[in-house]
């Protein structure tokens, strides 16, 4: 049996490792230079900062089988992510946790009392969910500290007014009454030693997995393989047919320096009249290491055009005809599985994705139905 795959991410790679080991024949198809797709690292030339080209991926989980499946294949270093914001002139610690509520507000509150400061400033629960980011914020920050850290910042990020977008958008965003400020809150938290690109190509290393860079895998071709799995964006494997899904992409600004930079790796831009999101310095997502030249990037986010690199779907309150008519056309196919980010149009965590990968390589397995794989999937 010969398996194509479309896309040397992190989902089919994985795929491609579980159905390789299983004694199939193994076509993987990337349009870029690299494997990795967004997640790619490289070594800069001039620095030797371990650079990550698309934007800081780390990887974070309570999935035990995940973490011991990225371990295979990388020596993962503890790494604890800690995000700086600029708000209205001044630097605070993200995500918001008892020290940003007192610098915030001027303080020296206990959690009880910063829990009562926020509950004091938040807008009444209503009688059902938060329909959207900004009622949702509003419920659970407050207006203060909505417009302060979240609201200019998620309009530059998403292009849109924050009542547009989802309510879980919002949910995603951590609020502490400690000083803890670690980003995340998961039990296994770390970066590969090598970067991503060398976990991913250890994950393609098999005597069964073909990988064919600048190579593009399509509907066309899939006639051509017993089972195909695409990470390709669901619009553009259809040829665009209803049109082109929404997504964001991201533009990057070099700034190369000496030494330390700006003291973390990443600093956020909350005010709107800032043209860019963030910076990121590269150096500090590898404390391991030593090296006296910083690379840096000024990130800015705009609406994705077709020449562009997709990095995140955009999903509005009020759902997306649009997508719906493709996943409805997704369901059709007979032997094509959609995974990944832009496969199922989902913002999915890098643990998440690869969860969703072993769970459709191995039902492909055990059932070798690739209708049941394409529902799993969708």
């Amino acid at each position: 049996m010969t398996i194509g795959l479309a896309g040397a991410g992190i989902a089919c790679a994985v795929i491609a490792r579980e159905l390789a080991e299983h004694g199939h024949r193994v076509e993987v198809h990337e349009q870029r230079s690299h494997a990795g797709g967004n997640c790619h690292t490289e070594r800069d030339a001039a620095s030797g900062v371990m650079l990550h080209r698309y934007g800081p991926h780390i990887f974070h989980t309570d999935d035990d089988d995940v973490w011991a499946y990225v371990n295979r294949f990388a020596t993962f270093h503890a790494y604890v992510h800690r995000v700086k914001a600029v708000v209205r002139g001044r630097v605070y610690g993200l995500p918001i946790n008892l020290h940003t509520i007192n610098q915030f507000a001027g303080a020296a509150m206990s959690p009880a009392q910063a829990r009562r400061w926020v509950q004091e400033r938040c807008s009444a629960a209503g009688s059902g969910p938060a329909r959207n980011f900004e009622e949702q914020a509003l419920r659970t920050v407050g207006r203060d500290l909505y417009e302060a850290f979240f609201h200019g910042y998620t309009r530059k990020q998403w292009g849109m007014d924050p009542a547009l977008l989802p309510a879980g958008v919002m949910a995603r965003l951590p609020l502490r009454f400690s000083y803890d400020d670690n980003y995340f809150a998961h039990r296994h938290q770390g970066l590969p030693q090598d970067g991503y690109t060398a976990m991913v190509e250890r994950m393609l290393d098999h005597p069964l997995i073909r990988v064919l860079l600048r190579s593009r895998l399509d509907a066309r071709d899939a006639r051509h393989f017993d089972h195909v799995f695409s990470s390709a964006p669901i619009d553009d494997w259809f040829g665009r047919c209803f049109g082109m899904l929404p997504y964001r992409t991201l533009d990057f600004e070099r700034i190369d320096a000496l030494g330390d930079f700006q003291g973390c790796a990443v600093l956020n831009q909350c005010d709107e009249g800032v043209p860019f999101t963030r910076t990121t310095e590269h150096a500090h997502f590898a404390p391991w290491e030593r090296h006296d030249a910083s690379v840096c990037f000024r990130e800015s986010s705009r609406c994705a055009t077709e020449a562009d690199i997709p990095f995140y779907p955009v999903h509005l309150s009020e759902g997306n005809a649009l997508l719906a008519r493709y996943q409805a056309l997704a369901l059709q196919q007979d032997g094509v599985s959609f995974v990944g980010r832009l496969g199922t149009f989902r913002y999915l965590d890098m643990d998440v994705t690869i969860r969703h990968a072993l769970d459709a390589a191995r039902q492909f397995l055990s059932r070798g139905s690739a209708l049941d794989v394409q529902r799993a999937a969708a």
